[in-house]
């Protein structure tokens, strides 16, 4: 099959977690002024809710089948052959989840107020399962991903302002929710037929396949409960002042972190698929060229949003807000360290099979991340929250590095790599007196964030082009030959 362009991959995977992003962004305003408070509670109780049965159902499948499915994917029958018994597995996971959603309904009777509600945001679980969206990225299909993302975010909008006019239309929100994240997963189905021949099968090979599922899913939810320990644990010792201060940050933070991450997504089949057929070279390129462009990204990306935190949050949150400027300053660092982090997870521990060694590093930083928060939140509040997140992703980025120091030491090592590091840091030095000068000589606060992010990648693209940056350079030859092209 013809090989897909990693950047144009980035691009898509970046375009369309913007959009994923930009939906709730468009919606949440209108629905929170239409919707009655009840109502918005409701709706967030009930999604939160239902997303761990969604784990459940998940089960670590799509992380399992990417990586050991993409050894299989120059050969349709036997990708066809490992693809129905995953999904058979993921039949069976799904069925468990519902069994289990159903029973905690009839048994907990507070439930009965979202009973609906629930019921609702529980077609995702079905609808994730049949869509089977990790054979789309087996392949590095990006692009019908994108396009059929865009289609229904647009008529998802359209369906909000047609069906959600009144304060108790909330399951009206719900049920547009559903439909904008996994409503096309029925298309991918119908779709997925291109790629391989998808059925139910009697011959699942549970012991084969089993073990590294649930030691990805047992991951997954150690990341889940470390995640969510810090909110839950802010608001038990504090109130939910303090949690309504530390979310401005975190949704914040996470932006910024998922478009990060999106450039990174689209590198693990790739790398899972040369690790698999064992072209440990060309993995290994591949991998230096991951981690040179993301160190180029994710330092001025996060120094930037250190810089700008005021003014980002007077944009998106309002002046009623400025007390999480502190607390979004502190946890930015995380960014850094947790795409680090993932490179050492996703990119190299679980092609290289060591999943167990990601679920013991997980679960170790879970337990300390829950242990801080008891110990800093008392004496920071939101900013304790923010700094132990960050000592949280610090250490779950050194575990992960060192159980994989092996593979990544001759990448991490190499001269030009160290080179890339130093002058992005120089770079970000750069960015701080742009920001600084612009927080003097702009009143408008669209105009300082627009002034400085501008002027900070003119500077800082400037330092890596001085300092003979090869991927600086190379990007600035491409621009040349398309200028001179056109």
């Amino acid at each position: 099959m013809k090989k897909k362009s990693l950047s144009v991959n980035a691009f898509l995977n970046g375009l369309r977690s913007v959009l994923n992003l930009i939906f709730p962004l468009i919606t949440f305003p209108y629905v929170s002024r239409v919707l009655s408070v009840e109502g918005i509670g409701i709706f967030n109780f009930s999604n939160i809710y239902v997303g761990y049965f969604l784990l459940i159902a998940g089960l670590g499948v799509a992380t399992y089948a990417v990586r050991e499915g993409a050894k299989y994917r120059d050969n349709k029958e036997l990708l066809s052959k490992f693809a129905s018994q995953v999904f058979t597995i993921n039949i069976y996971s799904t069925i468990i989840a519902y069994v289990l959603l159903l029973l905690s309904l009839i048994i907990f009777k507070s439930l009965h107020t979202y009973v609906l509600a629930i019921l609702i945001f529980s077609l995702q679980i079905v609808f994730t399962t049949v869509g089977t969206e990790w054979v789309y990225t087996i392949y590095e299909d990006y692009s019908y991903i994108t396009i059929r993302s865009i289609a229904f975010k647009i008529i998802s909008i359209l369906l909000l302002f047609i069906f959600v006019r009144k304060s108790n239309d909330y399951l009206w929100y719900v049920a547009v929710s559903v439909f904008a994240t996994v409503g096309s997963n029925i298309l991918n189905f119908l779709h997925v037929k291109q790629f391989c021949d998808l059925r139910l099968v009697r011959e699942t090979k549970w012991q084969y396949h089993l073990k590294p599922i649930l030691i990805i899913f047992a991951s997954s939810l150690a990341v889940t409960i470390y995640v969510s320990s810090d909110t839950t644990i802010l608001g038990l010792i504090k109130n939910d002042y303090a949690v309504g201060i530390y979310s401005v940050s975190v949704k914040i933070y996470q932006l910024a972190q998922n478009l990060l991450a999106a450039l990174l997504m689209v590198t693990i089949p790739r790398l899972a698929m040369l690790f698999g057929k064992r072209k440990y070279q060309e993995y290994k390129v591949v991998l230096g060229k991951v981690l040179n462009t993301l160190s180029l990204l994710v330092l001025p990306a996060s120094v930037g949003l250190i810089m700008l935190s005021r003014d980002v949050v007077l944009v998106i949150a309002g002046p009623k807000y400025l007390e999480s400027v502190n607390s979004l300053r502190i946890i930015t660092w995380a960014t850094i360290f947790s795409i680090f982090s993932w490179i050492f997870s996703d990119c190299v521990l679980i092609p290289a099979k060591r999943e167990m060694m990601v679920l013991k590093n997980t679960i170790i930083t879970a337990v300390i991340n829950v242990l801080l928060n008891f110990v800093l939140i008392p004496l920071f509040s939101y900013d304790g929250t923010s700094l132990s997140t960050v000592l949280a992703e610090l250490l779950v980025m050194i575990l992960n590095g060192y159980s994989c120091w092996d593979i990544v030491k001759p990448v991490i090592c190499r001269k030009e790599t160290l080179k890339n590091i130093f002058s992005s840091i120089i770079g970000c030095i750069g960015i701080v007196i742009i920001c600084l000068i612009c927080d003097f000589g702009w009143e408008s606060i669209i105009g300082r964030i627009v002034g400085s992010i501008i002027l900070s990648v003119i500077i800082y693209g400037a330092i890596l082009i001085s300092l003979n940056n090869q991927i600086a350079l190379e990007a600035l030859t491409q621009v040349k030959k398309r200028f001179l092209n056109k």
